[in-house]
């Protein structure tokens, strides 16, 4: 929890703070006074920090409605990590540009910084700029070329096989791993995580007997080898409860120990215990990894649900339109796939995982999907926010929807890749551990990051708000009584053609 606490607080930090600096120095750019530019910074950049905080908090509050202590744990880290991010952009960061002033921009990188701090609407001819025009120029062509592409990617997603990733995939050189292979190959590994069956009724009536009978003489006859001979059965003094060991081989963690559970609890038991009164469960490490599994999966409709709906509602408010927050969810929704596929296609199929340096498993590690979901989509979220509000700014003050967009992308997109590429490097690094699970996070994160900040903010999102023109600002009337929450107001705004 410690090192996904640091690595959310670094991300919105970040993020953050680029943000408000840089329209600090806009606004100087522009004429205004130290004071004046912090003043305007805070009353434009300070809201769009908070509501795109909100947004970051209203997705991990989903991982708190998962009923397992990881994901409360880490989810509770998460929330405070990216509060604090929060109130300390939202107030000891103006505290120090007043105390800097201009000297923010000293020790510059040569070639790096041209034109950094200038007007955004007289920068022009860039890098940004030129993309700009091409997706609005032709926003059917770069929709269609981008969308196929995530949706490609999201594709090997519908192969996901969910699992903890045993000691089988830890690094050769650690003792835990040598020891395990040395009491697997002299003895059984199944003998320190057994299945445990629990039988209850009356164990010494006939009914009882016979099923444990026939149950030991399935398990013995399994054709796959699955199952060591069973301990000795211990029964309560009560006589109404009793607990049958049998040994899993191999690594309990495996998909050779979990198809035989699975065997064990769909096939096996209720064959052996037909019609006997009394109830049979399962339990040990790899019963528990599976139900574990199952409850994850169970679980994630509820956790998207809840996120897509209340980011809906905030991303209504904040924007005063329908078409902007659904689009928005899309778009964040088909980043995610895009980082799933990738995900099982390194990981699980072995597709350029040698590259990367990265170990090959049979399966995604059960918590790492809701939990990317809801680290994601809040940062997501956090980019289109900031890219969205300028984009809004603009187009309060002219009303052209095409000159607004082409004027978000230019201002934003070098922030935003820019704060992209410093995540990418963040959850690089754990990715770069030799722990499978922190692997799969971290690569899954910084593909994520990198897809949303490149191809959907440069040219999904675009190409959409020109496709969709003033459509994109369409708030139904009876809706019109909602607060207007808009961020990055501009000073003046367009009357209504």
């Amino acid at each position: 929890m410690t090192n996904v606490t640091t690595m959310i607080g670094l991300a919105v930090g970040i993020d953050y703070s680029l943000l408000i600096i840089q329209r600090y120095r806009e606004e100087r750019s522009r004429g205004l006074d130290k004071l004046s530019a912090i003043e305007k910074a805070g009353g434009t950049a300070n809201r769009t920090v908070l509501f795109s905080g909100i947004t970051v908090v209203l997705a991990l509050i989903g991982m708190l409605l998962v009923p397992f202590s990881i994901f409360i744990s880490v989810g509770v880290g998460a929330i405070l990590a990216t509060l604090v991010a929060i109130g300390a952009a939202l107030t000891l960061l103006p505290a120090i540009l007043g105390l800097l002033g201009d000297r923010v921009n000293k020790g510059r990188v040569p070639f790096m910084m041209k034109g950094q701090g200038a007007d955004e609407e007289a920068r022009t001819g860039g890098f940004w700029d030129r993309v700009a025009h091409i997706v609005m120029g032709r926003p059917i062509v770069s929709f269609v070329l981008a969308g196929a592409l995530m949706i490609v990617l999201a594709i090997p997603f519908f192969d996901i096989s969910l699992g903890f990733n045993g000691v089988g995939t830890l690094p050769d050189d650690l003792e835990v791993k040598q020891g395990f292979l040395i009491l697997d190959e002299e003895f059984s590994a199944g003998e320190v995580t057994p299945a445990e069956i629990i039988i209850e009724g009356a164990i010494d009536s006939p009914s009882v007997q016979g099923g444990i009978g026939r149950l030991t003489e399935l398990i013995s006859n399994d054709p796959q080898g699955a199952f060591n001979t069973p301990d000795p059965l211990e029964v309560s003094g009560a006589r109404d409860l009793a607990l049958l060991s049998v040994p899993v081989n191999g690594d309990a963690d495996s998909e050779f120990a979990r198809a035989a559970i699975v065997r064990l609890r769909e096939d096996y038991i209720p064959s052996a215990f037909a019609g006997v009164p009394g109830q049979v469960l399962v339990g040990g490490a790899t019963a528990g990894s599976e139900d574990f599994s199952a409850q994850v999966r169970s679980s994630a409709p509820v956790v998207f649900g809840f996120v897509l709906a209340l980011s809906f509602i905030l991303l209504m408010l904040v924007f005063r339109s329908i078409v902007v927050p659904l689009k928005a969810i899309i778009l964040n929704v088909l980043s995610v796939g895009a980082a799933y596929g990738l995900l099982v296609a390194v990981f699980q199929k072995g597709w350029g995982n040698d590259i990367f340096g990265f170990q090959r498993a049979e399966t995604i590690e059960p918590w790492i999907p809701l939990f990317l979901f809801a680290v994601l989509f809040g940062l997501s979220m956090d980019y289109h926010v900031f890219m969205l509000s300028r984009i809004r700014e603009r187009f309060d003050q002219t009303g052209n929807n095409r000159e607004s967009v082409s004027f978000g992308l230019r201002a934003t997109a070098k922030l935003i890749t820019g704060a992209a590429l410093i995540m990418v490097a963040v959850f690089g690094g754990f990715a770069s551990g030799e722990l499978v699970a922190f692997q799969q996070m971290g690569f899954g994160l910084a593909v994520a990051i990198l897809l949303d900040a490149t191809i959907v903010r440069s040219v999904l999102v675009p190409s959409t708000m020109a496709l969709l023109g003033r459509a994109n600002w369409y708030l139904p009337s009876f809706l019109g009584w909602l607060p207007d929450l808009r961020v990055e107001a501009g000073d003046e705004v367009a009357q209504a053609d």
